[in-house]
């Protein structure tokens, strides 16, 4: 994994806003193109935000990429360029809540952070309640804080979380008997499918008029109106002069 091998701040933080919501293997494929084209905070910071988003396309959750864009900006404006180390000014950056900055300050920082996430969560189901049902991360949270390498947690949080994904890969996932499941909502037909569609046919052209965007999206009209505006709400788009377009 790239970002295991590059254990810059920025390489860090982009890789855990991607992998927040997104599988392993499709973050390998775009975290690369991601980092070759924004090298540094200072490369982020200085481009588009429709660059970010266009950037990000295949990843989902196109919120992150705004976020992260700005986020790259308050970095450079305030904080220098450096990405704070404090866990109170990271909770102050866009995209990033309490479990993200706990993991940012292990990996970034070699910090002996205690956070979890589902492969860690794995793990600790499956050798602490192999047969409970509805287990609380409450119950989980002082097992990983006794067991946490404290010398070197980034590395132990990599093997951990690496034996997470081995234990799914032979046995029924463990997290599904974690309190915490939820089956997710189907994309298909979805307000995130829409919103998506229109993303993806913005990045791929500089600007459409309303009526062309609407041709390429497959979706009745009250949900294709309703994602747009949520859009253009959210500071992701701009509608001027009968023309759609990336802010």
């Amino acid at each position: 994994m790239p970002w295991r091998d590059n254990t810059s701040t920025y390489a860090i933080l982009v890789s855990e806003i991607m992998l927040q919501q997104t599988q392993v293997s499709r973050v390998l494929i775009l975290f690369p193109r991601f980092v070759k084209q924004f090298p540094s905070f200072a490369a982020l910071a200085r481009a588009k935000q429709s660059a970010a988003i266009r950037a990000w396309q295949g990843l989902g959750y196109n919120r992150r990429a705004l976020a992260l864009h700005r986020a790259a900006r308050i970095i450079m404006e305030r904080f220098s360029g450096q990405l704070p180390k404090d866990r109170r000014a990271l909770l102050s950056l866009p995209g990033i809540g309490p479990a993200t900055a706990s993991s940012i300050r292990a990996f970034a920082f070699n910090i002996p952070e205690v956070f979890i996430e589902t492969n860690i969560r794995s793990v600790f189901i499956h050798e602490f309640f192999p047969r409970r049902k509805k287990v609380r991360d409450e119950e989980l949270t002082p097992l990983i804080a006794a067991a946490l390498d404290r010398k070197n947690p980034r590395e132990w949080y990599w093997s951990l979380m690496d034996y997470g994904a081995h234990i799914k890969s032979l046995h029924k996932n463990p997290n599904r008997r974690s309190a915490q499941y939820a089956r997710q909502s189907p994309f298909h037909g979805s307000l995130r499918k829409v919103r998506g569609e229109i993303l993806k046919a913005l990045a791929a052209a500089p600007s459409l008029s309303a009526a062309h965007l609407r041709e390429k999206i497959s979706a009745p009209q009250g949900h294709f109106s309703g994602a747009l505006s949520a859009l253009i709400r959210e500071g992701f788009c701009d509608n001027s002069q009968g023309n759609v377009s990336l802010i």
